[in-house]
C-alpha cells in the first residue's frame, strides 16, 4: 500500500467525519430540535460536534480508544446545568452518542483498511 494512498484515505476519513458527519448528525437530530430551547452561541453545537468527531477519529487511528472518555467528560462539564432539563439531556445524549458512534465506525473501517483487520 503506497504512502500516497494511505494519506488520501486518512484525509478522506477526516472529511467524512467532519463534513458528512455534521449533516448526518443534524439530520438525526432534526426531529428533536423543536422541543429544545437552545442557549449559547448559534452554531456552536455543530462546531463542537465536528471537533468531537475529529478527536474520536484521531484516537481510533492511534489506537487510544480509552481517550474518548475525555470527550464525554469535557462535554458533560460544559453542559452540566443544562443537563438538569430532561429534554435537553436526552437531546444532548442522542447527539453525542450518534456523533461518537459515527466517528468510531469511520475510524474502525479506516484503521482496518490501513492496518488490516479490525
Amino acid at each position: 500500500m503506497s504512502y500516497a494512498f494511505k494519506i488520501s484515505v486518512i484525509i478522506s476519513a477526516y472529511i467524512i467525519v467532519s463534513i458528512i458527519g455534521a449533516y448526518f448528525i443534524k439530520l438525526m437530530l432534526r426531529r428533536y430540535e423543536k422541543d429544545i430551547e437552545t442557549s449559547g452561541l448559534k452554531g456552536a453545537g455543530m462546531v463542537i460536534g465536528i471537533v468531537e468527531r475529529v478527536m474520536v477519529l484521531t484516537f481510533v487511528l492511534v489506537d487510544q480508544y480509552t481517550a474518548i472518555t475525555v470527550i464525554f467528560a469535557a462535554k458533560s462539564i460544559a453542559r452540566f446545568n443544562e443537563l438538569k432539563d430532561r429534554k435537553m439531556a436526552e437531546y444532548y445524549l442522542i447527539g453525542t452518542l450518534v456523533s461518537i458512534t459515527f466517528a468510531l465506525l469511520v475510524g474502525i473501517v479506516i484503521r482496518a483498511i490501513l492496518v488490516g483487520g479490525i
